[in-house]
């Protein structure tokens, strides 16, 4: 074996090691994260101290932030999601499947996901806004991959998010299940 070959090796036994302790010290496990105000541009997304994206956890918060401004202005929210993908930005069809969630007035799916957001308030969370990401004994089945889950106040069951770890330690949003239909916000519900 040359020295190129045991260089190559002990750089991937590494970052190996690196994936299984992040994986293995997962579990069942909830972050609870507090933003004051959300971000409105990228610059201030980036500001945040989660922007590091050195766990899982903080970029599946991030998401849902992006997500939220997404719903009031698709470029800026494009922008977002684009930083949190990584080097895999969003496709034409992921584009076109959030414009389709969005339309007909569902703003309101994103903010489902934070504290205190319920159908009778029509989804307005408590502030500060609280968010809850949460993993489980499966959440880590495939190496370098993590599916997390959160809860929404118009759903009976959590929703799943999934992040792809990136070589330098890095997690990016992978895909989200996040956009689904949720119960009808009251002022929106005919039969409230």
């Amino acid at each position: 074996m040359g020295i190129f070959d045991k260089l190559r090796n002990a750089a991937n036994s590494a970052v190996n090691s690196a994936v299984s302790q992040a994986i293995n010290s997962i579990g069942n496990k909830k972050e609870t994260f507090t933003f004051s105000k959300l971000p409105e541009s990228l610059e201030e997304l980036q500001a945040l101290p989660q922007a590091s994206l050195d766990s899982p956890f903080k970029t599946a918060a991030l998401s849902v932030l992006a997500l939220c401004v997404y719903g009031a202005d698709k470029e800026r929210g494009i922008e977002m999601l684009n930083f949190l993908k990584g080097p895999r930005p969003l496709s034409g069809s992921e584009i076109a499947f959030l414009d389709d969630r969005f339309s007909g007035g569902q703003w309101y799916v994103p903010f489902s996901y934070f504290k205190g957001a319920t159908p009778d308030n029509n989804y307005t969370p408590t502030e500060p806004f609280t968010l809850e990401v949460e993993s489980n004994q499966n959440s880590a089945v495939n190496e370098g991959y993590m599916t997390l889950w959160l809860k929404s106040g118009g759903a009976d069951s959590p929703r799943q998010i999934s992040l792809r770890m990136k070589g330098d330690g890095r997690w990016f949003l992978w895909e989200q299940f996040i956009m689904v239909g949720i119960r009808t916000p009251k002022s929106q519900d005919p039969w409230a």
